[in-house]
């Protein structure tokens, strides 16, 4: 279970498989467990690279340094202690806030970036969105937020048709220890992220994908994504926020075929 010390922090991270290197960034939880069957459907064809994000996981529990710029620094550090050379980044919500700030500071190490459910800068929506959440820890707890957020997490026919499996996430999610220093600190964080203006200067290869029912980062925050970077490439596949999770054969075979690409 391999460690590397970025700017003083310690980031855990598995690697798993052979082949081209592939960096799964995870979203707010910042655990890289949380992609699921992302993991060994990308392991199939790929050298698979999964950290967790400072402050979470396995990583150093600290607040320190909580931004989306030291996020990106942490995985390009990973990258380069890996030693597999440029990666094809995927990161979802939060994960893909850390790979715009890559494709941006740190392009040498990508060979392409595909950027789910995620935004470029947060808008009122947003902003209320996360408000509500911070209220909910502070006010209801870890229990009863976590069952809250599953609402606007996954989509609602995916939670007509499967309530075993969002409940499942619920109960993964809230068993947990709430660190509030911590879980504020990431809010914050990507609350705080705002790549808007810098967008035009990646050069990556990229594709941004959206779940047509994502309530919590809505199909506008895509197309914005999506015009800002040059070249960029935008597909809408049924779903909600959660996608790499309610439809994990359409994500993955939508992503390899980008990536194949790229190679």
């Amino acid at each position: 279970m391999p460690d590397v010390i970025s700017d003083g922090v310690s980031i855990h991270y598995e690697v798993k498989g052979q082949g081209s290197p592939v960096l799964l960034l995870a979203g707010l939880a910042g655990v890289g467990s949380s992609w699921g069957p992302q993991i060994d459907l990308f392991a199939k064809c790929h050298q698979v690279i999964v950290p967790d994000h400072r402050g979470t996981g396995a990583s150093e529990h600290t607040a320190r340094a909580m931004t989306i710029a030291q996020h990106a620094r942490d995985m390009a550090r990973a990258v380069e202690v890996v030693g597999c050379g440029a990666v094809h980044v995927v990161g979802s919500s939060t994960g893909g806030a850390i790979a715009q700030l890559m494709a941006i500071r740190h392009r040498d190490l990508l060979r392409s970036a595909t950027i789910v459910s995620s935004i470029a800068r947060a808008d009122a929506y947003y902003r209320r969105q996360f408000e509500m959440r911070r209220r909910m820890l502070t006010d209801s707890g870890l229990r009863a937020s976590t069952e809250a957020n599953a609402l606007f997490l996954f989509a609602p026919g995916f939670q007509r048709e499967h309530p075993e499996r969002v409940q499942a996430w619920v109960n993964a999610t809230s068993a947990g220890t709430f660190e509030p220093e911590i879980g504020f600190a990431r809010i914050d964080m990507i609350v705080g992220h705002d790549a808007f203006d810098e967008l035009p200067s990646i050069s990556t290869p990229t594709l941004v994908l959206v779940g047509d029912c994502d309530s919590c980062a809505p199909q506008y925050f895509s197309a914005e994504l999506a015009t800002r970077i040059p070249g960029a490439e935008l597909a809408i596949l049924e779903g909600g926020h959660f996608i790499f999770l309610e439809k994990p054969e359409l994500l993955h075979a939508t992503v390899e075929a980008f990536i194949a690409k790229h190679e």
